[in-house]
């Protein structure tokens, strides 16, 4: 049985906000306020599995992939290593071509945005970054081929919406990947996940990241999303089609996909 709080749970609620636009508003300027060690305490904090995590879901998706007139919208997307992991699979299903599908990753925190655009300029990546609300999109119907999310869908002020407007912008026959974590089932490992989460994760995070709220946010966040289940009911309710999850590493993560038909 799934505590009530969870299946009610419209989408994230930090402490203190009241509505969507609060919500929304805590979550992106928390993200902004740790950017400058994101991608460190991601690396540290997962021990380095967030880059195979990515990468895993990448290759999930490689017939899309291809494709190199496919188009490809990577939301919530941080300082790009999702939208880096696609454009990567890409190139080298199309070496032969000279370019791969074209990526775009969007994110409403601007500070995460510009690391990004850093980390494409360094690189030489074709990844086009722009700044959008991902339950707001400025982007037309029946776009994209693929729509991804990596660790941040569960920061949504709204779910249902959130998988609404990614519908909107999918091709008829298009793919959605959400890649989040979740919370381990098994007793032991689930007891020792915890510990690690609400005790060593938010302490060690703070403490580099100079923000205690923004590393007691992540547990409860995480604590508060919906299960797997749900998720796929979210899907299914949403309009898509072909819904399935996958659970890696125990449970910690999980990958939703759905398909718009």
């Amino acid at each position: 049985m799934v505590p009530a709080s969870k299946t009610s749970l419209a989408g994230t609620r930090p402490p203190g906000a009241s509505d969507d636009a609060a919500a929304a508003q805590q979550v992106r300027d928390m993200f902004d306020r740790i950017a400058p060690r994101y991608d460190f305490l991601n690396h540290l904090l997962s021990l380095d599995f967030d880059k195979r995590w990515r990468r895993e879901t990448a290759r999930r998706f490689q017939s899309i992939l291809a494709d190199r007139h496919a188009a490809v919208l990577d939301l919530c997307c941080g300082t790009g290593d999702l939208a880096f992991a696609l454009e990567g699979e890409s190139l080298d299903k199309n070496a032969a071509r000279g370019r791969g599908a074209h990526i775009l990753a969007s994110d409403f925190s601007h500070s995460m945005l510009v690391l990004g655009r850093e980390k494409a300029a360094a690189a030489g990546s074709q990844v086009e970054f722009i700044e959008a609300d991902a339950l707001q999109l400025p982007l037309a119907d029946a776009r994209f081929d693929l729509v991804t999310a990596a660790f941040g869908f569960r920061n949504l002020a709204n779910y249902f919406l959130g998988l609404r407007e990614i519908r909107r912008v999918l091709k008829p026959g298009g793919w959605a990947g959400i890649l989040e974590f979740a919370e381990p089932r098994g007793k032991i490992f689930g007891t020792m996940y915890r510990f690690y989460f609400s005790r060593i994760l938010p302490r060690l995070g703070g403490l580099i990241s100079g923000s205690s709220a923004a590393y007691s946010y992540l547990p409860n966040s995480v604590e508060k999303f919906p299960q797997p289940e749900e998720v796929a009911a979210l899907f299914e309710s949403a309009g898509f089609s072909e819904v399935r999850f996958e659970l890696w590493m125990g449970g910690i993560v999980t990958l939703h996909t759905g398909r718009r038909t």
